[in-house]
């Protein structure tokens, strides 16, 4: 339960702190004087979106912390999933400034907004206008009903989510074996025609870099031809470079005997002129080979466009291409052997559809029957709320074997709440029949039955008192009295029978303070508690029939909840 609450610069608040009962808590006072921003400071503190227009004018920022009481198992298991020490009391504030940030802080721990969400979901359940619009939509309305059938339901869908899981995997893997039977034999002929074109081709690593040396020599075969040429000119002909080397060693032959050194000059000047004779020979054994015809260079040119298409198809090289054959050779190996494996997939899926069929009508069967005796008590209950020939049922979509492949882990088919407030009135669609007053007392009468059943330990209610007055208020009082047995209520209300009804009540008004004006919450205890409801009841405080109407309705409030215990 929500034990404490202080709120800091949050709309017309400055500073206020609220102990809140483990009860039935009603906040109450003027119209405008800030009962719904502590509901709004709440929601902020449970991860609600946020912006400036919160922040007090004038201030820099808002703050919230409140602090939780829950031994609710899965309290501790979200704790210790976030790396966060469990203590006594759950403590979480947010700190929103004026420049946009926000953070979170869980037990003295920074948290996220999503952490925080999943936290508080456990935590709180609030009940504001905006819910109407909630229990409008269809899936609402299944999510509602799967609360209320509980181990039953949650059971049947636990089997449903694994035989779905199933059938994606057999999907996935008749998908791998091509698909249906056209759709592999289509597969295998795309293989067959991929396989043969690259086989064909008769590709090796390093191919194309000799194609394309080939290719540049013949593009410059004039330039080697000239420079080669120039080369054996230069070292071999008649008076070149060798004849020159050779000469002047000749030239020292005849001192070679007075010194070693003129003696290995000499041997220098030999080896100069064999290897320039060795380097005139190379150049004309590259002249020789540099016999390249027109055909030769057209086929290399061709058979690099082969290529160049075979790696714009393949990967983008010779490498991946080769890669892409080795795929394609085990995938097609796999599909050609996958007759009977395909066959064997089929007849499982089958058999699981079957199953799956049989699992949705178990878990229909499970929602009609929960739906039955949910469908009464709700009835049941807005007859005591001042409805007296109410209707509610729910209609179940229907579906056959066929739709298997649309089942999703909520089952197949759907579901609508059908309402008639009226006798001798055709049930409709509820969001196409009911009025604000009714679905507020609708929402009671729904919150009446779940109050045992989700485990959640504060139910926090935003005027769901519109609409209604009279000996009906006094009824939704003494709903939220029985709600309060099991669970902490927070709630805004107006009527005088309704706060009668209240454990701990706060009374909220606007003051004006050195020219500013501020909303101050304050707890309303013995003669301020009767001058309130004698407020609530028709404004004058001071009235002697008031405050007798007031002391009437507190009594009358204290009675019946002697009577509950």
């Amino acid at each position: 339960m929500l034990q404490r609450l202080v709120i800091q610069n949050v709309a017309l608040i400055g500073q206020a702190e609220l102990e809140f009962s483990d009860g039935l808590n009603v906040l109450s006072g003027e119209t405008g004087a800030g009962k719904s921003v502590i509901l709004d400071a709440i929601d902020f503190v449970l991860g609600a979106k946020a912006d400036r227009s919160l922040i007090r004018s004038g201030e820099q920022f808002c703050s919230v912390r409140a602090e939780f009481l829950s031994a609710d198992p899965r309290i501790a298991g979200l704790l210790e999933e976030f790396d966060i020490e469990a203590e006594e009391t759950l403590v979480l504030s947010r700190k929103f400034t004026a420049d946009g940030k926000s953070s979170f802080r869980l037990n003295g721990c920074a948290v996220t907004a999503a952490m925080v969400r999943r936290l508080t979901s456990i935590l709180v359940d609030v009940h504001g206008q905006s819910e109407h619009f909630f229990l409008l939509k269809e899936s609402n309305q299944l999510r509602l009903l799967d609360d209320v059938a509980g181990d039953a339901v949650a059971e049947i869908k636990k089997t449903l989510a694994g035989q779905l899981s199933e059938r994606r995997s057999i999907l996935s893997d008749r998908e791998k074996l091509g698909g249906d039977e056209g759709e592999r034999e289509r597969r295998l002929d795309i293989l067959k025609f991929q396989i043969d074109e690259i086989s064909a081709a008769e590709l090796r690593e390093g191919e194309e870099e000799e194609l394309t040396a080939f290719r540049e020599k013949f593009r410059n075969a004039e330039k080697i031809l000239d420079a080669l040429g120039a080369v054996r000119q230069f070292l071999s002909e008649d008076g070149g470079s060798a004849d020159t080397l050779r000469g002047a060693g000749r030239s020292l032959s005849a001192i070679v005997r007075l010194d070693e050194r003129y003696s290995a000059l000499a041997d220098r000047l030999e080896n100069a002129a064999a290897e320039a004779e060795d380097i005139a020979d190379t150049a004309e054994s590259l002249l020789e080979e540099l016999d390249i015809d027109e055909r030769e260079a057209e086929r290399v040119e061709a058979r690099l466009d082969e290529l160049r298409a075979l790696k714009k198809k393949y990967g983008g090289s010779v490498a991946e291409a080769l890669a892409f054959l080795g795929r394609a050779q085990a995938e097609y190996e796999m599909l050609s052997d996958s007759a009977a494996r395909f066959e064997q997939l089929g007849e499982r899926l089958k058999k699981l559809d079957d199953e799956i069929y049989g699992t949705c009508l178990k878990l229909t069967k499970a929602r009609k029957e929960a739906a039955q005796g949910f469908t009464k008590r709700v009835a049941d209950e807005l007859r005591t709320l001042n409805i007296p020939s109410p209707r509610f049922e729910i209609a179940f979509g229907e579906y056959t074997r066929d739709d298997v492949p649309h089942a999703t882990s909520e089952g197949l088919g759907s579901v609508t709440f059908l309402f008639s407030a009226n006798a001798g009135e055709p049930l409709k669609e509820l969001g196409k029949i009911i009025s604000g007053g009714e679905m507020s007392r609708f929402m009671l009468a729904i919150k009446t039955q779940l109050s045992a059943v989700n485990a959640i330990g504060t139910y926090i209610f935003d005027e769901i008192d519109a609409g209604i007055g009279g000996k009906t208020a006094r009824v939704v009082g003494e709903k939220f009295c029985r709600i309060a047995k099991n669970v902490q209520i927070i709630a805004v209300s107006h009527l005088a029978q309704i706060a009668a009804f209240a454990d701990r009540e706060f009374y909220i008004e606007k003051r004006e303070t050195d020219g500013r004006t501020f909303s101050c919450i304050r707890t309303v205890e013995g003669a301020d508690r009767v001058s309130e409801i004698a407020r609530l009841i028709g404004g004058d405080t001071e009235s002697e029939t008031a405050r007798r109407h007031a002391d009437e309705l507190l009594a009358n409030a204290a009675a019946y909840k002697k009577s509950l215990s």
